[in-house]
């Protein structure tokens, strides 16, 4: 089975990778649909196409397209690669491309045949339609967006587990091994993360008190450059690759995140 197209899905997150056996052809339309001002170019027009004759990884990060290529050139088909990314985000733009979210997977092979995988999170057992309400029925202020109230269970694990399970031609080991090495190693941040990162910084040290987590070691604001390392994270990862779905879902990691929401 030759898969031809998946498409990732993380909230604000999209991630798309193609197999191809033909070079890829840029869409000449494809700026006029985000605006019907001919003058009004968007964000992102000084980017130019991309050519290719056997792969094509698009994501919101530089490093975890590049980890979706070496997936490629190491034999490894498009799923392997979109799982392997999905991973890979969950280190280098955390704020979308985490384990802790959802989101769903469409897939096209060679024959035209789809299918999807929907992934996205549940409300937890004791969540309920007044939760987020006060004793007059009132919606109070955003606890529906921030804090522990705000999460669902994640989906995302599970996710990539039964995609890998179905399509997947690498090992589980290989394809998690790359997320695990920019957790502890660290990641380089862009100049677009950094500003991402120091934009919630307050609501960090507020919901995670006693914590160090997004936070530069010294407590100054990020600046492009700098590295951050999450050895937690890249600890929860490795439990991932060695387990699959019982390292996320069961065991301490379960444990850790049970006790936390509490």
């Amino acid at each position: 089975m030759t898969i031809r197209y998946v498409l990732i899905s993380s909230f604000c997150l999209l991630s798309g990778l193609l197999a191809a056996q033909q070079p890829v052809k840029e869409s000449q339309g494809f700026y006029q649909f985000l605006t019907d001002d001919p003058n009004q170019k968007p964000f992102y027009n000084d980017r130019v196409g991309v050519y290719a004759k056997n792969g094509v990884v698009a994501s919101a990060h530089p490093e975890a397209s590049r980890v979706g290529i070496d997936i490629l050139k190491a034999g490894g088909n498009a799923i392997d690669a979109a799982v392997a990314v999905q991973f890979a985000l969950a280190v280098v733009h955390p704020s979308a491309g985490n384990i802790g979210g959802g989101g769903f997977m469409v897939i096209r092979e060679k024959t035209g045949k789809t299918s999807s995988i929907d992934y996205r999170e549940k409300g937890p057992s004791k969540s309920g339609k007044d939760m987020y309400l006060d004793k007059d029925g009132n919606v109070i202020p955003q606890l529906s967006i921030l804090g522990r109230l705000a999460s669902g269970v994640p989906g995302s694990v599970d996710g990539m587990v039964e995609a890998h399970a179905k399509y997947g031609k690498l090992s589980w080991k290989e394809i998690l091994q790359p997320a695990i090495d920019l957790a502890v190693k660290g990641v380089v941040q862009t100049e677009r993360e950094a500003r991402s990162l120091n934009s919630i910084k307050k609501d960090i040290i507020k919901l995670n008190p006693g914590t160090k987590y997004f936070q530069r070691p010294d407590g100054k604001d990020w600046s492009a450059g700098d590295t951050l390392v999450q050895k937690d994270l890249g600890k929860v990862l490795s439990r991932i690759q060695k387990k699959g779905r019982k390292g996320f879902y069961s065991g301490k990691v379960a444990r850790l995140l049970v006790k936390d929401m509490k």
